[in-house]
C-alpha cells in the first residue's frame, strides 16, 4: 500500500492539472481535488473569469461537486488537495463542510487563512477544526502562479513590418 506521503504527491498532481488547465484558460492558476476514502469525487479550477463570478474558486467549486457527489451536505472524512493555501472565503466554506483535511502546496502570504495571515481552518472558537498539510510541492505549484503573474505584467510585444 502507498505511503500517505507519496498519496498526497499523487492527488496533488491532479490538483496541479487543474491549475494548469486555469492557466490555459487565463484565470489565476489555482486547482483542486477532493478525496473521500481514497478516491477522487471532485476536481475543479479557478472560474471566476470565465463565470464573472468572484466566488467560483477552485475550493468552491470542489465543494459544490463533492456534496453533489455524496449527496451530503458534510465532507467529513473527506480531504481537499489545492495548490495554493485558502483564502478567508473558501477557508470559511471548507470549515462549514467539515472537511478532515487540508493539503496545500503553497502558502498565500497577501490572503492565506490557513496560517499565513489568519489560521480560519484551526479557530478555536469554530464548531470545526480542520487539519493542515502543507506546503506540499511548493516549488511546483508556487511555480505556476509566479509565471502566470510575470506573464501578465510583460509589455505586450510591438509587431514591425
Amino acid at each position: 500500500m502507498p505511503s500517505q506521503e507519496s498519496q498526497d504527491r499523487d492527488f496533488m498532481r491532479q490538483a496541479i492539472q487543474q491549475a494548469q488547465i486555469a492557466f490555459a484558460k487565463d484565470e489565476i492558476p489555482i486547482g483542486a481535488v477532493i478525496v473521500h476514502q481514497g478516491r477522487v469525487i471532485a476536481k475543479a479550477h479557478n472560474q471566476v473569469e470565465t463565470l464573472k463570478d468572484p466566488t467560483a474558486h477552485a475550493e468552491m467549486i470542489a465543494i459544490t461537486q463533492a456534496t453533489h457527489f455524496l449527496t451530503n451536505k458534510w465532507l467529513q472524512e473527506s480531504q481537499l488537495y489545492v495548490t495554493i493555501e485558502p483564502c478567508s472565503m473558501c477557508a470559511g466554506a471548507l470549515v462549514l463542510a467539515r472537511v478532515s483535511r487540508i493539503i496545500f502546496g503553497s502558502r498565500d502570504p497577501k490572503a492565506g487563512a490557513c496560517g499565513s495571515v489568519i489560521n480560519i481552518v484551526q479557530h478555536g472558537s469554530l464548531n470545526h477544526r480542520i487539519a493542515l498539510s502543507g506546503p506540499l510541492m511548493e516549488d511546483e505549484c508556487g511555480r505556476l502562479m509566479q509565471d502566470f503573474f510575470a506573464a501578465k505584467r510583460k509589455p505586450p510585444s510591438i509587431k514591425s513590418d
